[in-house]
């Protein structure tokens, strides 16, 4: 039973077993199944159909015929029960092997008009498919439902491919042509290139940066064949393919060079040389058993380098018996001029001692320093030059038993008889390889970066959602769409709060240089209402940190949105009265953690804040350099409320002495004294007031801060602090 048992194909075995029990069970079934066979009951059925369908139509004068729909047992076409997919077949054994070869399947159902009148088209392209090497599949949603649904079919017929474990459905008029060009379609675009005089040298000489040995197929068709694609994809991580169309203009060279028939299909393999083939078969009709048989006969190159350690294992396997002893000959070398004549020497040596017991193969040290460390321990006599170790491994957990050369691997004549010495007498005796180890994994050089692998993920996720956008089914396109209405509506959401709860972005804009905002223009700010001012403070005391060129950036030009700096201007003389009478103006509004205060040095930092006086000269009206009294003007007891996220801040000027008034905002009358700076006379003297009486009134113009009705001088960019 599927609940008590976990095996994948319980679930098929219970359904076996209750038909089963129904059958035999019943007289009358298990007649019919005597007699039918498995589907014996609903041939009984369609036979009865039959019957009264004849009753009927004699009256009527027209035949079954007209409907071309088989209700009898021996019209039934039974082509495509070699082809029906069970869940379980499909899942382990389908899908794995779509990664070598793509699948056409068809899902079917009885008592489907449609699905009958594509049986003639269906069966001739199976053939024609199965015989280039694709994948045929049918599946019976009546009997398999969990697999038609897994396959995302909600009706019959439906055609789809499935290739690298990714289905794609087919959407067009079911024709040979269409269905041919589905598959093929299926295929990636790049696996054959198409090979001129002027880019084969290139492309056989490859063979050292992709490790593989390179074929050519040298055809007189214009267009690459289907088989030719079929077998390039199943045997991409072995080969790299190429075609020659010998008809076309700018190959007579090539076909010269290897003296090629040009009226008959050849093809040919190159490894390590590349101004003669490995290998060569030619054939008026190349079949897929042909074709099949040659490569994989030559799927390595004659010394490959061990890249990965799926190599390792398909070029050194396992020992499994005493008859079965496979051993590899390694050679550790480098890269670049230095190791290319040992490489030669050995590659030689692997062409003339070829044998079904051994492999050749070399190996990076550089690329794989674990591998080289484990076998050579790091010793002296082999630092920076070539090495040769004959290993076997002897199990999967990395154990491997092994024999180095005394001596390092130059490739002379004493070394080649050293070398084959060692293997005529490992033939006798296997306890030569005297020394054991363990080895880690290797390492997948030639695997793509991560962000390529990403690229390409989503790419193919994009394409998927494209292609089911307009081609799937509503049912299929559920989850997609409501997960993009809910994110269109969080964000709308999001929009609309963003814009009631700060209403001044809309109707608060930078004022020109003769335009001046009115005073009272908004009522809700970013973060500053009058519940702010009714919170209670946190603290005893007030955090007043200085205005540095060190925190200028977090205390203001990257302030938060909603945040404001509330900055006194002080000089050395008057700092400590001035921060005690700010600490007791501000002190009430300490509360809201919105507000942050700080102080600047106007000792340090006069030209930063003459330069922000600039954007509010109707109110604050600041002297030019030319002006006898610029260097006598007192900015001390000046605030400023900076909000570094929008780019504005508000002016509270000091109070003067006989102002009742105070000056509650940068836009109070400030006739009196532009006239008063116009005459060449200072607008305050020190030594009129005392200093703290400077902040007097400061609270009121805190209140209207926060209440957003101060005026807003907005500049371009916060100046650096020097």
């Amino acid at each position: 039973h599927p609940d008590k048992n976990k095996d994948p194909g319980a679930e098929d075995k219970f359904i076996q077993i209750s038909k089963a029990y129904e059958i035999l069970s019943n007289e009358e079934k298990r007649a019919n199944f005597d007699r039918y066979g498995d589907a014996g009951e609903s041939q009984g059925f369609a036979q009865q159909q039959h019957r009264q369908f004849h009753r009927f139509h004699d009256g009527f004068y027209f035949d079954e015929s007209f409907f071309h729909f088989p209700f009898n047992s021996e019209r039934r076409d039974t082509s495509d029960e070699k082809y029906l997919l069970h869940f379980s077949h499909y899942i382990n054994e389908i899908v794995p092997d779509s990664f070598k070869k793509p699948y056409l399947i068809k899902i079917t159902s009885d008592w489907c008009f449609s699905c009958i009148h594509i049986e003639p088209v269906w069966k001739e392209v199976a053939q024609e498919l199965e015989a280039l090497g694709a994948g045929i599949g049918v599946v019976h949603a009546g009997y398999e439902r969990r697999l038609a649904h897994h396959l995302g079919a909600h009706s019959t017929p439906t055609l789809l491919g499935l290739i690298n474990g990714k289905i794609t459905f087919f959407h067009n008029a079911i024709v040979r042509e269409n269905l041919r060009q589905f598959v093929e379609n299926l295929l990636p675009g790049n696996l054959v290139e198409k090979i001129t005089d002027k880019n084969y040298i290139r492309f056989l000489s490859d063979w050292k940066k992709d490790n593989k040995p390179h074929v050519l197929l040298f055809d007189h068709m214009p267009v690459v064949p289907l088989l030719y694609k079929l077998t390039a994809f199943a045997y991409r991580d072995y080969l790299s393919f190429g075609y020659v169309y010998v008809g076309l203009r700018g190959t007579e060279e090539l076909s010269s060079q290897y003296n090629i028939n040009v009226y008959t299909p050849t093809m040919m393999i190159f490894k390590e040389h590349i101004d003669r083939p490995a290998d060569v078969v030619q054939a008026r009709e190349m079949k897929k058993q042909l074709i099949d048989d040659f490569l994989s006969q030559n799927k390595f190159l004659m010394v490959a380098r061990l890249t990965s350690q799926r190599l390792f294992q398909e070029l050194c396997p396992v020992k499994k018996s005493h008859r079965q002893r496979k051993h590899c000959v390694v050679l550790l070398t480098g890269e670049g001029e230095k190791f290319a004549e040992a490489y030669e020497a050995f590659l030689t040596f692997a062409v003339a001692n070829t044998k079904d017991t051994l492999k050749f193969v070399h190996i990076y040290s550089d690329r794989q320093p674990e591998f080289a460390d484990a076998l050579l321990m790091d010793e002296e006599k082999y630092r920076g030059r070539s090495a040769v170790v004959i290993l076997e491994r002897r199990n999967n957990a990395g154990k491997i038993a092994y024999k180095a050369l005394e001596e390092a691997w130059q490739g002379s004549k004493e070394d080649n008889f050293i070398l084959l010495d060692l293997l005529d007498q490992l033939r006798t005796d296997p306890g030569l390889l005297s020394s054991e180890t363990v080895v880690a994994d290797l390492n997948d050089e030639l695997a793509p970066m991560f962000l390529v692998r990403w690229f390409y993920s989503t790419l193919d996720y994009i394409s998927d959602c494209w292609d089911s956008l307009f081609h799937s089914n509503w049912r299929e396109m559920m989850p997609l769409l409501s997960l993009l209405f809910s994110a269109l509506f969080i964000l709308f959401g999001t929009v609309i709060v963003q814009a009631f709860s700060d209403s001044s972005d809309t109707r608060d804009s930078p004022p020109s240089g003769k335009e001046e905002t009115t005073a009272k223009t908004e009522k809700n700010d970013a973060s500053f209402s009058k519940e702010s001012n009714s919170r209670i403070p946190k603290k005893g005391f007030v955090e007043v940190t200085e205005l540095t060129d060190i925190n200028y950036t977090s205390n203001l030009v990257r302030l938060r949105p909603g945040h404001m700096n509330v900055v006194l201007i002080l000089s050395n003389s008057t700092k400590t009265p001035l921060l005690q009478k700010f600490a007791l103006e501000v002190y009430t509004f300490t509360g809201s953690s919105s507000l942050h205060f700080s102080f600047l040095s106007l000792d340090k930092h006069r030209g930063w804040l003459e330069y922000l006086l600039e954007f509010a000269q109707d109110a604050a009206p600041i002297p030019n350099q030319y002006d006898k009294h610029f260097l006598e003007r007192d900015y001390t007891g000046y605030v400023l409320a900076l909000n570094g996220h929008k780019k504005y801040f508000c002016l509270f000027k000091p109070h003067r002495s006989g102002d009742e008034g105070g000056t509650l905002g940068s836009c109070e009358d400030y006739d009196a004294l532009q006239h008063a700076e116009a005459r060449g006379k200072p607008s305050c003297s020190p030594g009129s007031r005392s200093i703290k009486n400077k902040l007097h009134k400061l609270s009121f113009w805190m209140e209207r801060l926060l209440e957003g009705s101060l005026q807003r001088f907005y500049i371009p960019s916060w100046p650096a602090l020097d």
